[in-house]
């Protein structure tokens, strides 16, 4: 690991845990689509789970309109812009996870990339005293894309997560394509959709707690 950087764990030790009993943390992780913020997410849920305590991944994906809606709409070319989500969903679901007590069912859409569509219910999250809240529009305001500024209010925590533009554009092609557009076609969605999208989200940066970027197996601030 490069010198400098921060393990997961070291990142995980940073979320505060041993709040008032009943009381959940809920960390925001945003950043920009290809970023990695699925694996962090994922990482710092099993070093949280090693440590002892009790972490859930809820990611903001499930929220996605079904593709028949931005059909209807003429939106569909446009899929993961935030028009494109239940921002309102989204936001009372997550009042919901903040306010409804330890031990309370709570169920949450997963997005299943296979058939392109959300889940509902996906997850259950119950018992957990950590819930890592991961996508791209945690940090906007309601003058960069309305229905999102509540979100953060809803945050006890929120971390970015950068990664270099030609990371970006690499691995969303990449994600494209396994997805069952052509070379073009993914290309054609990335430099229309995707990118603006992460210009968008990168105007959010400085709102978050802490900034992270990739650096070998770990993490560096800022």
């Amino acid at each position: 690991m490069i010198s400098d950087s921060l393990s997961v764990r070291a990142l995980a030790r940073r979320i505060p845990v041993g709040r008032a009993p009943g009381q959940r943390f809920l960390l925001g992780l945003a950043g920009p689509p290809g970023a990695g913020k699925s694996t962090l997410a994922q990482r710092m849920r099993d070093e949280l789970t090693v440590a002892g305590h009790t972490a859930a991944v809820a990611p903001m994906d499930g929220y996605h309109l079904r593709n028949e809606i931005l059909r209807a709409r003429g939106a569909l070319a446009r899929k993961g812009e935030p028009d494109t989500f239940d921002a309102a969903g989204f936001v009372t679901d997550l009042r919901t996870l903040r306010q409804a007590p330890i031990g309370e069912p709570i169920p949450w859409p997963l997005f299943d990339r296979a058939i392109d569509e959300p889940t509902a219910g996906g997850l259950i999250v119950r018992d957990e005293q950590i819930v890592i809240v991961e996508g791209n529009y945690l940090l906007l305001t309601d003058a960069e894309a309305p229905g999102w500024a509540e979100v953060r209010g809803l945050l006890d925590a929120c971390w970015y997560l950068d990664a270099p533009r030609e990371t970006l554009t690499e691995r969303l092609v990449h994600r494209h394509i396994v997805g069952g557009r052509t070379p073009e076609a993914a290309d054609m969605k990335v430099r229309d959709s995707d990118l603006r999208n992460a210009d968008l989200i990168a105007a959010s940066r400085e709102r978050a707690d802490l900034i992270l970027s990739a650096a070998g197996t770990g993490y560096r601030i800022g």
